[in-house]
């Protein structure tokens, strides 16, 4: 069986011939970043270091609503031994105790990477309008990356996506934590 490329130009690849295969299309990402999105993401960035006190993987998540932080925190996965201890689910509890309802309206959030599958799921839930995110995760992102949870048509409640921002200093965090486990 010869090789064939299908897709558009979003999602180019090559497969099998006959086979049904086709690479989900990205979803277009807004690379628009407003002036105080710089410092939110810094913020979570120091929310982030505070994993390593406890040897957690550094990443941070902020909730955000009108300017103010409403809630941070950062992964405490081995801290709790609990799978779900994710920063992202963390922050989103403690912004919807602070709010008084499990809806997290009018907020966006801010992680230092690209959430995973569970925490897109919980974002979709908590109705978050804004998800901005540092580095991209290509093993385990689903904000794009591997699956596009925050992009599904057929969920009822898709935010905003924006990636990238402080990238290089959200990648090198992590890369220094699992350079130093190795």
């Amino acid at each position: 069986m010869g090789m064939r490329a299908i897709g558009n130009d979003d999602g180019l690849r090559f497969c099998r011939q006959g086979s049904l295969s086709q690479r989900p299309r990205v979803r277009p990402m807004s690379e628009r970043f407003f002036p105080r999105e710089d410092y939110f993401m810094r913020l979570a960035l120091r929310e982030a270091e505070r994993a390593l006190k406890h040897d957690d993987v550094p990443i941070g998540a902020l909730v955000v609503q009108g300017g103010e932080v409403l809630a941070a925190a950062h992964n405490e996965r081995e801290l709790r031994q609990d799978p779900t201890a994710h920063a992202e689910v963390i922050a989103l509890r403690e912004a919807a105790r602070t709010a008084g309802t499990w809806r997290v309206l009018d907020t966006v959030l801010y992680v230092t990477l690209e959430p995973c599958a569970m925490c897109a799921g919980a974002i979709v839930l908590a109705r978050v309008p804004r998800v901005v995110y540092g580095a991209s995760d290509p093993k385990a992102g689903a904000c794009g990356s591997v699956l596009d949870v925050l992009g599904e048509a057929r969920l009822n409640h898709r935010p905003e996506v924006a990636g990238g921002l402080l990238a290089a200093e959200c990648g090198e965090l992590l890369s220094g934590f699992f350079a130093a486990r190795r």
